[in-house]
């Protein structure tokens, strides 16, 4: 089969994550890049797209005019599926429209701007019927999925707690008030929501353990704070967490933990045994035992079961990490577009977050919002 056709919005010149999408897109040679809206500017959009290697007659001045005129084109030239990489505010219209034109959408995280759009994305996914995926990239890691497998296999038994951080430190500063844009519009509610950290790090913390243990999280108690002078949006979280089967646990993510780089990291504890993950070193998996020695399981090394080993890319001992993540979303995306086009029906197993996935995020985000302008009150989500 010719490699799948995406059509991206935003990612022009000067985008960290579009730039990251088109790489992780190419990894595995499944996908090419051939349209796009890459800036609200046509001019903008038209320069990025002769960087990239796109025709003018491809290049679009919105997403709307790329989505209409895309659909006219014969099956065989127009894009298959749209990958948005914009601002949160811009995350629901293009998804919508795109959908409801037929075209598959894979969306950076999180899921809309408001919860609101959130569920009509969702309703909006299950009437077309077409495949949605979200980029929550750290669910492509091979140690995750290693850890995800031996929860699933029942090797901790029964988990009862679980702890996570996402700690930062380069919004430390004022960063948004010297002209940096991934600053500007992350603390700008407008655009990036209500959650500041919360939204942007936080649900990567909250997918990351649900994902990994497939237990939900049922109730959580919230403190937020925004301790950048004159931020509306929080910059700091701590969470105590309770979740569906009775674990109990906790998550702390701040964005102005000075010195701090990327610092996700979970641990989850069993009856048998419990396992360690960090982002910073992500080839290595750490489990600790009851009654044996600690053990440490790496991307393709002894002992990894195959929900792991297939993703792993290179030898042994080489480092994959923050594209290749991405890469295994659009690899596993890409599949079931795949298996869409041949068979013209949706897996029940997608392993890469969906719009479900999606609205759980921002439904976090709310009940955090919540529990903390009412003094940490344990909130349902």
């Amino acid at each position: 089969m010719s490699k799948l056709k995406m059509g991206m919005v935003g990612g022009g010149t000067g985008s960290f994550i579009g730039d990251v999408h088109r790489k992780a897109a190419g990894i595995d040679g499944m996908i090419e890049l051939v349209c796009g809206a890459f800036s609200s500017s046509k001019e903008k959009s038209l320069i990025s797209g002769k960087e990239l290697g796109i025709s003018d007659k491809r290049v679009y001045g919105d997403f709307e005019e790329m989505i209409v005129k895309e659909v006219k084109l014969p099956e065989e030239e127009r894009m298959d599926f749209v990958a948005i990489v914009t601002p949160n505010h811009m995350h629901f219209p293009p998804a919508k429209m795109a959908l409801e034109h037929g075209f598959h959408v894979i969306c950076d995280k999180p899921l809309s701007l408001t919860l609101d759009e959130a569920i009509e994305l969702e309703k909006v996914v299950t009437s077309s019927g077409k495949v949605f995926a979200l980029t929550h990239n750290y669910t492509g890691y091979p140690m995750v999925k290693q850890a995800k497998a031996m929860i699933a296999k029942g090797d901790l038994g029964n988990i009862r707690k679980i702890n996570a951080h996402y700690l930062q430190g380069w919004l430390s500063t004022a960063v948004e008030k010297t002209g940096q844009k991934q600053a500007a519009w992350r603390v700008d509610p407008k655009r990036s929501g209500i959650g500041g950290a919360l939204g942007d790090i936080g649900t990567h913390a909250e997918n990351l353990i649900e994902y990994i243990s497939d237990i939900k999280i049922s109730s959580i108690a919230s403190d937020l704070t925004a301790f950048g002078d004159g931020r509306s949006l929080d910059d700091d979280g701590n969470i105590l967490l309770r979740f569906e089967n009775g674990a109990k646990g906790i998550m702390s993510f701040s964005q102005i933990a000075t010195g701090e780089e990327n610092n996700l990291g979970i641990k989850i504890y069993g009856t048998k045994g419990s396992i360690e993950w960090y982002q910073e070193n992500p080839n290595q998996l750490i489990v600790k035992w009851l009654d044996q020695p600690k053990q440490i399981y790496t991307p393709g090394g002894n002992g990894t079961y195959p929900e792991s080993s297939e993703y792993v890319r290179i030898p042994a001992g080489h480092p994959e990490g923050y594209l290749e993540g991405f890469a295994t979303i659009y690899r596993s995306f890409a599949k079931e577009l795949i298996n869409f086009k041949s068979k013209n029906m949706i897996s029940q197993h997608l392993d890469f977050p969906t719009v479900i996935d999606g609205v759980r995020g921002m439904k976090f985000i709310y009940a955090a919002v919540e529990s903390s302008k009412n003094n940490a009150s344990w909130i349902k989500i």
